[in-house]
């Protein structure tokens, strides 16, 4: 894992500054035990592992991940998925449509059709498009590796159901929260929207989700 995302200091004083209930959340969720966004700088492995967690629980994901890793001898690489035969892949426990995203994954970064290099320099959206179109990565799937392994500071993932539960818990909503309301809260957090969805996560799970 890297270092702190250099805006996060930064950020946290902003939001605080502009809304109450992010202030509350931040000084909550702060401290010499915080767990903070930080990336493993490695694309392949986040993707995989975001294509593993699809639909399932967090614990059934992280069981499914541990076998697959296993499977490709702890070394999660284009390479090592390109030898592994669709029968190896999908004993791990994935399911069909999963084993083909990761193989198809492994063989465009072989190819050099699929090519990371080009995402630094892309605006958030250029980015997400291009990530939505492999296999099995969509539009929330893009917005996490932003999130996790970028560490774009602006990403505010409307599809995720875990924003959206704390959103109506800290904010005093129904559930699901008007698209309006959202929106707002979009335009008072900008530019550090990733950093607010950081700790409005923290607010329904303690334990951090990583990629």
């Amino acid at each position: 894992m890297s270092k702190v995302p250099k805006y996060w200091n930064t950020a946290k004083k902003s939001l605080s500054k502009k809304d109450k209930v992010m202030k509350l959340l931040i000084n909550k969720y702060s401290g010499p035990s915080e767990t903070i966004l930080t990336t493993r700088k490695d694309i392949f492995f986040s993707l995989c592992k975001s294509i593993i967690g699809q639909q399932i629980s967090v614990a059934a994901a992280n069981s499914v991940f541990l076998k697959f890793k296993k499977k490709c001898k702890n070394k999660i690489n284009a390479k090592n998925i390109n030898k592994l035969k669709f029968i190896q892949l999908k004993s791990c426990g994935l399911s069909k449509q999963k084993v083909k995203g990761i193989k198809s994954l492994a063989n465009q970064t072989l190819n050099k059709t699929f090519n990371p290099k080009l995402i630094p320099k892309m605006s958030d959206e250029e980015a997400i498009l291009y990530l939505s179109q492999l296999r099995q990565i969509g539009r929330w799937s893009a917005e996490m590796i932003l999130l996790f392994t970028y560490n774009r500071p602006n990403i505010w993932p409307v599809q995720d159901v875990g924003l959206l539960r704390a959103i109506s818990k800290n904010y005093k909503k129904k559930y699901l929260p008007s698209e309006k309301f959202v929106n707002g809260l979009k335009k008072r957090f900008s530019p550090y929207c990733s950093v607010a969805t950081w700790y409005l996560w923290r607010s329904i799970d303690p334990e951090p989700i990583q990629y």
